[in-house]
């Protein structure tokens, strides 16, 4: 293990082979980090914190602080940040409460400057945030979605996976996978056909989800009914059961189309 000579990591805490640590960072108990971290100075990772392997944190940020929630009644809860992941300067995990026991940000993730990861909150794998994003409790963000830079998420909404959210976006409802979404209030404007390209989706693939927004969203039919249409006309495939399973469990409501 590489230290500097200024810094606090409690006995207690578990740190793995060739991480580097800087100056004036505190590292408390009942953490455990994997190997080859990078950990700049002025960072704080406070109890129940697991953070994985090949991951940077950047100065200032606070990891596993206790949630900001009333209900928070001191019990022993994590933060999970996955291999790989560079959370930027100033990004805030805080762990989770009894309701769900963890705050997780999965793998190879990009979480940019003076973001903040409520408790609770479910980051899938391979997503990029932008600077200033706050996502509150128990939001559930999933693989490959990319959120613009400044947003707002509200409490308990799940962003698909795959999607293209527009800088500064209040989003107070969920949005289904594939999607991009702007505008005021946060709607529909199309597929994140460029994302999607770039994550190897064949065009043959980015036609049939197509196809299925065209009548949840084009149809001029409500929800329940566009959904009933989807199932009843297009051809079974993994996307058509993906894109209904989300809508029909989406607890908030699904965004409505602004095309």
């Amino acid at each position: 293990m590489k230290m500097s000579n200024m810094y606090y990591v409690h006995p207690e805490a578990k740190i793995g082979n060739n991480v580097t640590i800087g100056n004036f960072t505190n590292i408390y108990e009942n953490v455990e980090i994997g190997d080859n971290c990078e950990i700049a100075g002025n960072v704080t990772i406070y109890p129940g914190a697991r953070i994985g392997s090949g991951v940077k944190i950047f100065p200032g940020a606070v990891i596993s602080a206790i949630p900001q929630d009333l209900k928070f009644r001191g019990e022993e809860t994590y933060a999970y940040v996955g291999d790989g992941t560079t959370l930027r300067e100033c990004v805030t995990v805080n762990r989770g409460t009894a309701s769900k026991g963890k705050t997780v940000v999965g793998s190879n993730c990009l979480i940019m400057a003076y973001n903040h990861v409520a408790h609770d909150c479910v980051i899938g794998n391979r997503v990029i945030i932008s600077n200033a994003c706050q996502l509150a409790g128990e939001v559930v963000v999933d693989d490959y979605a990319v959120i613009g830079g400044g947003s707002l998420v509200h409490q308990f909404c799940h962003l698909g996976r795959n999607i293209m959210l527009q800088g500064g976006a209040l989003v107070n409802k969920d949005i289904p996978p594939y999607v991009k979404a702007a505008r005021e209030p946060i709607s529909y404007v199309g597929l994140n056909t460029i994302g999607l390209h770039r994550n190897g989706f064949s065009q043959e693939d980015i036609q049939k989800i197509a196809e299925i927004y065209r009548v949840l969203y084009l149809s001029d039919l409500n929800v329940t009914n566009a959904i009933k249409l989807v199932q009843e006309t297009l051809p079974e495939s993994s996307y058509r059961d993906e894109i209904v399973k989300f809508v029909v469990n989406s607890e908030r409501g699904i965004i409505r189309s602004a095309v």
